[in-house]
């Protein structure tokens, strides 16, 4: 009798389960669309809806449509026709980023997936516990804090000069600068975030956690149609089902990022063990230690112990902060890509390469500088804020509605029935795109060469509309590091970073392109590759010894 009723009640929850998760899906056949008098492009696919040419990592020319047709706004079509907010403009944004962010959360597939893979870190969390964390990590990613980061930045910087310097010494040759930048970022932030060294740069020395993070992008943009899913899996972290299904999925991105995953996470807690056992052998115990125990995570294990019960972080939180969730994610595929981006544009460039190594040389900026004389280098800087608007690393970030909301707009819009639209009602559970990449090259805002690459733009007052629109980003009117709680936390020291690394390149080596075809590809973070899209990541670029100003 017990096991006849306990098999009913298994029943009729697989019944209600599965008429839940049909009706989420398959609901809008029924019920018509609150949405559907936006305009937008017609869907693609009965299956996928536009959600391919969205994330297709050859996407630039869907990005390109949608702000060339669209006045910031548009409704695209999600999976078995969903609808899908895609907003670019910045009253709009504002409102989904800032005033109304506990309304527009992370997607669940994004903070799921995070949490699945890699643990409770920053990227992976929601509400209280997103800003505890958050409340803990601002003091060391501070510009107070990145003062004492300095010195280790400049220490790998030479040492990535050492390394290229050993291969084209002998005249200009080919070097893959993906390569280099990926293995230079993982090792800043090895020494200045978790004070570990993963690479010494100058000589080879195989590290697995190393060799995983340079997959990782990779692997993400094979698997983002699919990472909608997991969601609906067990965590793997505490279920050993969730992990034997994903090992089972037939598909290269996600078995790849499984085996991500578990070698950071692995990796990650050795680290945070021995950061631990410093921090509990006292100070001097930790003179010897890579960055003289200065380094981000040292910092935020000693705050977390000083720290009252309820702002103290989990060893399971603490760990999160150094895998994929927000040290390696934010501080090497971002900085990494965007120095890639820069050495291209400066290649293509070489007039403007010529004058940024001058004001480098000038400055004196190749024997090292303090951190306010290298972040106010006017050139270096125009640059660097230039190639972060034209080429944002990352192309856009989901949200879903939690409850009804409406959606003020700057500029009042032409409704498919031809009436005029000042504000959209977006149901609960609406999937919102904020196209990060065309707020930075909306035209109605930065004006018809809004998509060339043109520095000296930023020597100039800005156009009054980028001014008067009161972007909602954290960094210089753009939309690349996000705005509101969940603006990307360490985009001063990504900053660092990239300065730090031209600062002491370019008064020594000379960049000129490849004659090989190169592709960018448009994954979690835009890297390039050669000779296809979806490619290992690669910028091969001819490089030589800088010899001095041609007279």
């Amino acid at each position: 009798m017990i096991i006849t009723a306990l098999l009913s009640v298994l029943q009729a929850a697989i019944i209600c389960g599965t008429t839940w998760i049909l009706w989420k899906a398959l609901r809008h056949l029924f019920v018509k669309s609150l949405l559907e008098n936006i305009p937008g492009p017609p869907s693609k696919s009965s299956i996928y809806g536009n959600l391919q040419q969205l994330l297709a990592l050859d996407s630039w020319k869907f990005h390109d449509h949608l702000v060339e047709n669209y006045p910031g706004i548009a409704r695209l079509r999600g999976p078995l026709g969903t609808d899908i907010l895609y907003v670019f403009e910045p009253r709009a944004l504002h409102h989904i980023l800032v005033k109304d962010q506990y309304i527009y959360e992370e997607g669940r597939f994004f903070i799921k997936t995070n949490k699945l893979l890699l643990g409770e870190g920053l990227t992976a969390t929601l509400g209280d516990q997103h800003r505890k964390q958050r409340k803990m990590l601002n003091p060391v990613f501070s510009p107070r804090h990145m003062r004492h980061m300095i010195p280790v930045c400049y220490e790998v910087a030479y040492l990535l000069r050492q390394a290229i310097e050993s291969r084209v010494r002998s005249g200009a040759t080919e070097v893959d600068m993906a390569i280099w930048m990926s293995r230079a970022a993982l090792e800043i932030v090895g020494q200045a975030g978790l004070g570990y060294s993963f690479d010494p740069l100058v000589h080879e020395k195989p590290d697995e956690y190393a060799a995983a993070v340079k997959q990782l992008n990779t692997a993400n943009g094979k698997a983002a149609i699919l990472r909608r899913l997991l969601p609906y899996l067990p965590t793997i972290r505490v279920a050993d089902l969730g992990r034997m299904i994903l090992k089972a999925v037939p598909h290269e991105g996600v078995r790849d990022l499984v085996k991500i995953s578990d070698t950071m996470w692995r990796r990650s807690t050795e680290i945070y063990a021995q950061r631990k056992a410093a921090l509990e052998r006292g100070d001097a115990a930790a003179a010897p230690r890579v960055g003289d125990g200065k380094d981000i995570m040292s910092i935020l294990l000693k705050a977390n112990t000083e720290a009252s019960g309820e702002d103290r972080l989990s060893e399971a939180e603490l760990i999160g902060q150094m895998s994929w969730s927000t040290l390696i994610m934010a501080a090497v595929d971002t900085t990494s890509n965007a120095l890639s981006v820069i050495l291209t544009c400066l290649a293509e460039h070489p007039d403007i390469q010529q004058k940024l190594r001058e004001e480098i040389i000038d400055a004196g900026a190749d024997k090292g500088l303090d951190y306010d004389t290298l972040m106010n280098l006017p050139l270096l800087e125009v640059v660097c804020r230039e190639t972060l608007r034209v080429y944002a690393p990352v192309t856009q970030v989901f949200r879903e509605t939690r409850k009804d909301v409406v959606l003020p707009l700057a500029e009042p819009i032409k409704g498919v029935d031809g009436s005029t639209i000042h504000e959209i009602f977006i149901p609960k559970d609406t999937t919102v795109v904020a196209g990060l990449l065309n707020c930075n090259r909306y035209k109605a805002l930065w004006g018809e060469d809004a998509y060339e690459w043109k520095p000296e733009r930023w020597l100039s007052p800005l156009p009054t509309a980028v001014s008067e629109a009161k972007i909602p980003g954290v960094y210089s009117n753009l939309m690349t590091f996000l705005g509101g709680g969940r603006a990307c936390i360490g985009f001063k020291f990504s900053q660092l970073e990239m300065k730090v690394v031209l600062s002491v390149l370019l008064p020594k080596f000379t960049f000129e392109s490849s004659d090989r075809p190169l592709f960018w590809n448009a994954s979690g973070v835009r890297y390039p590759s050669m000779g296809k899209y979806g490619g290992k990541p690669s910028l091969p670029m001819k490089v030589g010894l800088y010899k001095g100003p041609a007279h």
